[in-house]
């Protein structure tokens, strides 16, 4: 065998004895993770739902973890303060905690990105946050073929808002494929939105139920439907828009964990498995549901499936209206 061959040979079993020696190293950091506190970065503002949940789980994660978590709110951009924050830590005790409907149309509205999306590693799915096609009581729409009926009868003259780039890119390609003209009211403010919708300015929002809950619990607002895939437990007589006629508002407002590349591949199980388990505690079901979400857990490669399936959403639409996302 010639010098060369031998070293190749040598090359392989060196590579072959570092992967063994360094399988059950990572197994061992692992376990030992955390061993100093976790900050969790939030997409949203204080008393979001999301930020609600997040806090939920933070607590108990602390308790099973042994070290403090640490809930640190970013808004702002829609999503990119945070999600910029967190990627410019290259820390693997700092996580972020978003709706995935915060930057999945990210490349659709902005020239360039700050960030790098491979960067964000889907570590869990957390929870599915409740959004509901909201209209105000005064409307006297009871459902969501009557509100086609209307806005059929008045074209263009019915406003409308969403919460999100996503939220809009959906709602935007509903009114393409039904054929219906509405006029889109930008808002920064979501809260802001809501007041306008109670004053009859808007006549259409879909944002998070938890934003409208108090206005449609006093009867100033009315829930049509939900665009979960299943009907959810703080509004058992709300369709689906699947059951009441209409699919392309179909879709799930998943929320859930994210590392950077320094997390390591066993760490990040680990804490899958960790949310699952706070996950499974009624009490955290039960709180969960009063902020209008709906616990999820979900690994790291479930979550990533479901990122997917919202990311060739957004492009369906995109590609309704002749836009490509930024490369």
């Amino acid at each position: 065998m010639t010098l060369v061959g031998n070293s190749k040979w040598a090359f392989a079993a060196l590579a072959v004895a570092a992967l063994t020696w360094l399988a059950p190293v990572q197994r061992a950091e692992a376990q030992s993770w955390p061993n100093r506190p976790v900050r969790f970065i939030i997409t949203l503002g204080p008393g979001s739902g999301v930020d609600l949940g997040a806090r939920l789980f933070a607590d108990k994660l602390s308790a099973k973890w042994g070290q403090p978590v640490v809930v640190e709110n970013r808004p702002g951009g829609d999503g990119m303060v945070a999600i910029t924050s967190f990627l410019g830590a290259h820390d693997d005790h700092t996580l972020l905690v978003a709706p995935v409907a915060s930057f999945t149309a990210h490349p659709y509205f902005h020239d360039k990105l700050p960030y790098d999306p491979n960067e964000m590693i889907p570590v869990a799915r957390i929870s599915k946050t409740v959004l509901a096609v909201s209209v105000p009581a005064s409307l006297g729409v009871n459902s969501m073929k009557e509100l086609e009926a209307l806005a059929r009868a008045k074209p263009g003259q019915l406003n409308w808002t969403t919460a999100t780039g996503f939220t809009d890119f959906v709602f935007a390609g509903f009114l393409h494929t039904v054929g219906l003209k509405m006029a889109k009211v930008p808002y920064k403010n979501p809260a802001g939105a809501a007041s306008d919708l109670v004053a009859g300015t808007i006549q259409v929002y879909m944002p998070a139920y938890a934003i409208v809950r108090p206005q449609v619990e006093a009867g100033k607002v009315k829930a049509l439907a939900v665009t979960n895939h299943e009907r959810v437990p703080m509004l058992p007589e709300v369709p689906t828009v699947q059951e009441a006629g209409y699919p392309s508002l179909n879709f799930d407002g998943l929320v859930g964990l994210f590392s950077t590349r320094e997390l390591s591949e066993d760490a990040r199980g680990k804490i899958a498995a960790d949310i699952a388990a706070v996950a499974g505690d009624p009490d955290i079901v039960k709180k969960m549901n009063a902020t209008a979400q709906i616990v999820a857990p979900g690994n790291g490669k479930e979550f990533a499936e479901s990122i997917a399936q919202q990311k060739a959403q957004v492009a369906a639409v995109a590609k309704l209206f002749g836009n490509k996302p930024v490369q």
